[in-house]
């Protein structure tokens, strides 16, 4: 194999890489103009239909369950209260057609009374993901209120230790 061949195997690696660093993050992207405008097929559409959500109050299995989620009346009172789910710049850990992806999200509410906004809770997030025929999906979340718990903090020093995903 000659040089050329070489630079252009890895120049085919290095936009494969960039490639699903991008639709990663155009995922992740998606997830909170879907829930916020109450979206419920969108959002429940990110996941693998066998897909999980492991957040409070109840963690949830399948498509079926994150749509129901977003239709529920819990949900459905932060959209017509005015919400807005924010998802970090995330540290993404590609290996091949998976990848492990942390970082933090915020829920903020609208505040009549104060004329404004406020943070209702910041957790930490990791996402497993898969690539489908369809693109990169959700197929587990696990989501953790930062309250001081060692596992909220497990879920990030994960993402930054050596050989961990």
């Amino acid at each position: 194999m000659s040089n050329q061949d070489d630079v252009i195997d890895e120049l085919r690696r290095q936009v494969r890489e960039l490639s699903d660093r991008w639709e990663i993050l155009q995922l992740l992207a998606s997830y909170g103009p879907a829930v916020d405008s109450g979206s419920a097929e969108a959002a429940a559409a990110l996941w693998t239909e066998d897909g999980s959500y492991d957040t409070y109050p109840a963690p949830m299995a399948g498509r079926a369950a994150i749509a129901a989620m977003v239709n529920g009346e819990r949900h459905q009172s932060y959209v017509h209260r005015g919400c807005g789910h924010l998802i970090g710049i995330p540290h993404i850990q590609l290996d091949g057609d998976t990848a492990v992806v942390t970082g933090y999200s915020q829920l903020v509410l609208r505040d009549r009374e104060a004329d404004g906004f406020r943070v209702w809770r910041t957790a930490a997030n990791r996402w497993e993901l898969v690539r489908t025929p369809q693109g990169w999906r959700v197929t587990r979340r696990i989501n953790r209120l930062l309250d001081g718990s060692p596992e909220s903090h497990e879920l990030l020093a994960a993402a930054v230790r050596p050989g961990e995903a």
